[in-house]
């Protein structure tokens, strides 16, 4: 399937980085998250790519118009570089399509800019390209073709730390619940669409706002529930506990060593 990326926003969360580059180019273990994003979409055979560029859209013609794959495995280099082998690398043969999309528009309007690279698709796939997950996307795939539905996304719970307090009308605290272990779902920002979708959008509408709410009333949206991994790089203390993840060796959305494992015994 192809997948639509959304990097053109500002990322005011996290303006310590995306002053000087887009959000999904702030880097994790040395990569930008959006290769990480991309790795795990092509480990699942997804590699048709459609970026929606828009704030320092540059930065990210920059790293795919000069993109080396020797740099982020390991590799042999023999005749003093002239030649590199790579070692166990699953091949990344990314088809990128980059497309300008503006600075200021929001997701539902990237993604109206964009309908054009998938119309012809019965389904595609689309994310934030601000956060990391472990999830068995072809199980995803397979439940939302078979439901038939329109449009669907990953549900998961608030990663806050506040706490939710039940009132009553007395003013008396029933219950202190914390927000991470109560029954609140949010977006994740992992979407499957079917074409169909650019029927429920109108041109300057935000994606989960007026255009969910159609698909809500025709009963054609779904959300799956998510209870493994999931963080959203949202801010600064986001990214270090991503970059923590990594110096420790612990990154659940890297499926590259099982898919290298798959290739060798293949």
């Amino acid at each position: 399937m192809k997948v639509v990326l959304f990097c053109g926003g500002l990322g005011t969360r996290i303006r310590e980085y995306s002053e000087a580059i887009p959000k999904p180019m702030i880097p994790i273990g040395g990569q930008p998250i959006l290769w990480h994003i991309m790795q795990w979409y092509s480990s699942f055979g997804h590699r048709d790519f459609t970026l929606c560029l828009g704030h320092k859209a540059n930065v990210v013609k920059e790293f795919f118009l000069g993109y080396r794959r020797e740099i982020f495995t390991d590799c042999v280099v023999s005749n003093n570089g002239e030649d590199v082998e790579l070692i166990n690398a699953p091949t990344d043969d990314w088809r990128v399509a980059m497309i300008d999309t503006g600075i200021w528009r929001n997701v539902g309007e990237r993604l109206w800019a964009v309908r054009h690279q998938v119309q012809d698709e019965e389904m595609f796939l689309a994310n934030y390209s601000d956060g990391l997950a472990e999830v068995d996307l072809d199980w995803m795939v397979d439940e939302f073709k078979a439901s038939g539905k329109i449009a669907c996304f990953l549900a998961v719970p608030p990663s806050v730390t506040f706490h939710l307090a039940d009132i009553g009308d007395d003013n008396r605290v029933r219950k202190m619940t914390p927000a991470a272990t109560s029954d609140l779902w949010i977006n994740g920002g992992f979407f499957i669409f079917r074409r169909e979708i650019f029927d429920y959008m109108r041109p300057g509408e935000e994606l989960v706002v007026e255009p969910f709410a159609r698909l809500i009333e025709d009963d054609q949206l779904l959300a799956f529930k998510h209870h493994g991994f999931w963080r959203a790089m949202d801010t600064l203390r986001d990214r270090q506990l991503l970059e923590e993840m990594v110096e420790q060796g612990r990154m659940p959305w890297d499926r590259r060593e099982t898919l290298a494992c798959r290739m060798i015994a293949e």
